[in-house]
């Protein structure tokens, strides 16, 4: 019997949020709506515009290649660029409560999407008050950038422990997205900021919740990480000798390792059967990063290539995301 496949990484921008921009900008006079020849781009402050992909909005050619690839769910997260982390507190606030209603109302009648809400990660407790609301609203988890003042900040953060404490609390899932990583001139050429860059930022950024208890005091959280974890499976044992090293002033890397779970776009059998050797098969699922152009086109593939049993291959593509995110409740899985 073929597992019900399911997609935990995946990101869209629903055409509700540019359709109702214009009668909600009040709330966020931050966030500008740019109109061009290229389709729609959204300015945050004095930043330059952020051209929004328009695949991004095509749900028809979205359920085209879900239907080419057997996936029969996706949880769906917003575009990072968008998630307004550099406005000030309040107009965050706004900005995310408008962007998740966009995101419910449009996914409202798609049962083979779950949202993933957004939160105003700037601000710790509103950022708990939004999730909290997002998870009574029926959303599957949260998917939250590395950066959350937008260009800096750090996960770890105390000002962030309301966040960790209500994600914890409601035992939601939280899926940890790179964002841009900064200050790093050589990442600037040959596509590097795509194929590595973003790989450290979440090793970077994960490291610092594991070192600083984050990981196990939040227990609850079921933290999942992008692109098969960065770096973090293959520096495991760096990381323990570096706790080792600091007698005690760090948490336990490998006791947090094994709370984590990661998505499978790794694009290599073999390093998916290296990241399902460290992690287990029980934390390790099926995810495209779509629909982007550093996204796997098949994900399904290299599940299949993989020196797998059939049990790991189920648990990768259906069974592992059912234990972890809320999925909605119409999405057919158990039909």
């Amino acid at each position: 019997m073929k597992p019900f496949v399911i997609d935990v990484h995946a990101h869209y921008t629903p055409a509700l949020l540019f359709e109702r921009y214009a009668s909600r900008a009040g709330e966020f006079p931050g966030v500008q709506l740019k109109n061009t020849d290229k389709g729609h781009a959204l300015q945050f402050g004095g930043e330059k515009p952020r051209s929004v992909m328009p695949a991004l909005a095509d749900l028809a050619a979205r359920r085209a290649w879900m239907d080419a690839n057997g996936i029969d769910h996706q949880l769906v997260g917003g575009w990072l660029e968008s998630f307004g982390y550099e406005l000030p507190a309040r107009e965050g606030l706004a900005w995310s409560r408008f962007h998740n209603e966009c995101l419910r109302d449009a996914l409202r009648d798609e049962p083979r999407f779950t949202p993933l809400a957004t939160v105003p990660l700037q601000d710790g407790a509103l950022a708990a008050q939004v999730l909290s609301e997002a998870m009574a609203d029926g959303f599957g988890g949260v998917m939250i950038g590395t950066l959350p003042q937008g260009a800096s900040g750090t996960l770890d953060a105390s000002s962030l422990d309301p966040f960790w404490e209500a994600a914890s609390s409601l035992d939601a899932a939280v899926f940890v997205h790179p964002m841009t990583f900064c200050g790093e001139p050589r990442l600037d050429d040959y596509g590097l900021m795509n194929a590595v860059g973003r790989l450290e930022d979440t090793s970077i950024a994960v490291s610092r919740l594991i070192f600083s208890g984050h990981v196990r005091k939040y227990a609850g959280a079921k933290l999942v990480l992008s692109h098969g974890g960065g770096s973090l499976p293959y520096a495991l044992g760096r990381l323990q000798r570096s706790y080792d090293n600091a007698k005690g002033k760090v948490d336990d890397p490998r006791a947090a390792f094994a709370r984590l779970h990661f998505d499978s776009c790794v694009f290599d059998a073999a390093a998916l059967e290296y990241l399902v050797r460290v992690a287990g098969d029980g934390r390790v699922m099926l995810g495209s990063d779509a629909p982007f152009p550093m996204s796997d086109p098949e994900p399904a593939k290299v599940v299949a290539a993989a020196n797998l049993t059939p049990e790991q291959r189920e648990r990768i593509l259906s069974s592992n995301a059912m234990k972890v995110f809320r999925i909605r409740a119409d999405c057919g899985c158990l039909s």
